[in-house]
């Protein structure tokens, strides 16, 4: 019987997979191995103990936790007995904590470290909560997640019917996890997520990815993170080991330990692998560098309908450049899932050329997540665009173009927002993305920008800045940029140089600087900036032309606030930033 609720992937994995190392993750330097026995085991002694704890069916529970095996107790034992989950990202604001746990009523909350405890301590709901806050690390006055599991342990006898009463009432439609948006454009909204919703998009994504019981993902996304949590059930559907990622800074070392066939990644992921190969290639000298450089040219102009003459180079740049790349990624990476944001169409191709595909995909929170989706192989994978639907979904556009979505991946609404929920669900059950597009052969859905994002010039022609902000970090010189310009006569940008890059170049160039500060002032920089935007102006219409720029030092992170914990622009935030700045792209006559 297939899984059509979450839990229902703990029977799946007794009757299927039974494995030693199901989920894994890494502590003190060492990988802790679960087995699915285990896995199973832990996850009901958590039903138990959270019932001994006084938590009921409809309570919401939160967790504030990096990627670690554990989490997958907490969120299958409170299942088990219809609590609903609510993870959050450990990189939000106080402001908005308190908006989440106010909004949620959350009864439990479950947290990484004491450090996370500290920093959300301000924000918590005591009336809620009361003393139910639990940490998976050792934390000083803080109580430990395995109290729950020890509570569960002595009551097992005392629950384990009632849980299977409760799973047995529990329905696919019922609400499973709350999630809350990025907040892009305010507070964030909770999204309310079924069984279903889940359950659904995991299988669907699961037959995209054909990964085996033999197989090994990494798991490098938030587990907080739609994209992240469906990967993790889709691997688990699949009877897949799961190694939890260390951290970013640890992404190539782990790679490199574990040899995984997969992994789950966003745009901004792969560009940073992608400059550190590159920048790797510019300190070798000689045929070694013109040969790096042969096989990137080569892959930049990859597609899956080349022909034989470019085959037959394309196997020799693998052998002698690619090959390597894949090494320094363990060496057995099949694909990457990617979603999240706009993917660059060069870092596709090049990735592709080098063997490892990564399939490009589309959806948001509230479509949990996949709408869309590329596949391994013809005739369902045209790159540049973000593939066909997913099994069990369908789309079409509104009169202005807008995505919209019907399907089993659908939302159930906003919490406690109905007013918010009809804005977005129609009575026929089609959700508004934001998101505008069309399909290209009748079958590969492309998204050209998000309808809220989209503004008007002066002269009343209309701007899409993710095209061309996405374009410009097709140069090794930007790292980020923003466009702007609303009702101004021309479009402007505010852009972040890709120092690591820049300071090679000054250094082959013979020139000097004291600081990121001076630096973005020498005139020289100015220049090589303004060849660049240039270049790229010959690509857009004439209304889309960059006419003035700006640079800046700062680097834009989620935990500083330029970005969303999903890696999109706030593009209120960095307006309200570089307010200054964005008032001189403008000079008052233009206006």
């Amino acid at each position: 019987m297939k899984p059509t609720r979450i839990f229902d992937l703990l029977d799946n994995y007794k009757e299927k997979f039974i494995k030693e190392d199901a989920i894994c993750g890494k502590q003190d330097g060492k990988w802790i191995k679960y087995s699915s026995q285990q896995y199973v085991e832990n996850s009901y002694n958590i039903s138990y103990g959270l019932l001994t704890l006084g938590i009921k069916k409809g309570d919401i529970i939160a967790t504030l936790t990096n990627n670690r095996p554990e989490w997958n107790f907490i969120d299958m034992g409170m299942l088990m007995i219809g609590a609903v989950h609510l993870p959050i990202f450990t990189s939000l604001n106080i402001n908005e904590y308190k908006h989440i746990f106010a909004h949620s009523e959350a009864k439990a909350v479950v947290v990484a470290s004491k450090s996370i405890y500290q920093k959300i301590e301000p924000a918590l709901n005591k009336e809620y909560i009361g003393d139910n806050i639990f940490s998976f690390d050792k934390a000083e006055n803080i109580r430990s997640w395995t109290e729950i599991l020890e509570l569960g342990k002595k009551n097992a006898s005392k629950y384990k019917l009632e849980v299977e009463k409760i799973k047995a009432s529990i329905t696919t439609e019922d609400f499973a996890s709350l999630l809350y948006t990025s907040g892009t454009t305010g507070s964030p909204k909770g999204v309310m997520l079924s069984h279903k919703n889940l359950v659904g998009n995991a299988r669907a994504a699961s037959s995209v990815f054909g990964m085996t019981i033999n197989d090994r993902f990494l798991s490098v996304l938030p587990i907080s993170h739609v994209g992240g949590r469906m990967g993790n059930y889709q691997t688990q559907y699949n009877g897949t080991s799961i190694y939890y990622a260390e951290n970013m800074g640890a992404l190539a070392a782990n790679m490199r330990e574990i040899k995984p066939q997969g992994f789950g990644t966003v745009p901004r992921i792969l560009e940073k692998i992608y400059d550190t190969i590159i920048s790797k290639g510019k300190k070798l000298t000689g045929i070694k560098k013109s040969i790096f450089f042969w096989a990137v040219e080569l892959g930049l102009n990859y597609d899956i309908d080349n022909g034989w003459f470019y085959k037959q180079k394309l196997k020799i740049a693998d052998k002698l450049i690619f090959s390597k790349w894949r090494a320094v990624l363990g060496g057995n990476i099949k694909f990457a899932g990617c979603g999240g944001a706009a993917l660059q169409p060069r870092l596709e191709k090049i990735f592709w050329a080098a063997g490892i595909k990564v399939v490009n995909m589309y959806g948001l929170t509230e479509t949990s997540p996949i709408m869309t989706i590329n596949r391994l192989n013809k005739p369902d994978v045209k790159l540049g665009t973000i593939g066909p639907v997913i099994d069990g979904v369908e789309i079409k556009f509104a009169e202005d173009g807008e995505i919209l979505c019907k399907g089993h991946n659908v939302m159930l609404g906003y919490f406690k927002n109905p007013e918010q929920t009809k804005e977005v669900l129609d009575e026929e059950g089609w959700l508004r993305t934001g998101d505008i597009g069309f399909l290209e052969d009748d079958k590969f859905l492309r998204v050209t920008d998000r309808k809220k994002e989209i503004f008007k010039l002066s002269n009343g022609k209309y701007v899409a800045p993710q095209i061309i902000e996405n374009k410009l970090k097709e140069s090794f010189f930007i790292e980020q940029s923003m466009i702007v310009g609303e009702h101004q006569k021309f479009a402007g940008a505010i852009i972040v140089p890709s120092f690591s890059y820049l300071k090679s170049w000054c250094d082959e160039n013979n020139i000097s600087y004291k600081d990121k500060t001076e630096l973005i002032t020498l005139p020289e920089v100015k220049k090589v900036i303004n060849d660049e935007i240039k270049k790229f102006n010959l690509e857009f219409n004439p209304h889309e032309k960059i006419n003035r720029f700006k640079l800046v030092i700062d680097e834009w992170t989620s935990e500083t606030g330029e970005l969303t914990y999903t890696l999109k622009l706030k593009r209120k935030y960095i307006a309200e930033k570089y307010e200054k700045l964005i008032s001189e792209l403008f000079p008052k006559q233009s206006i």
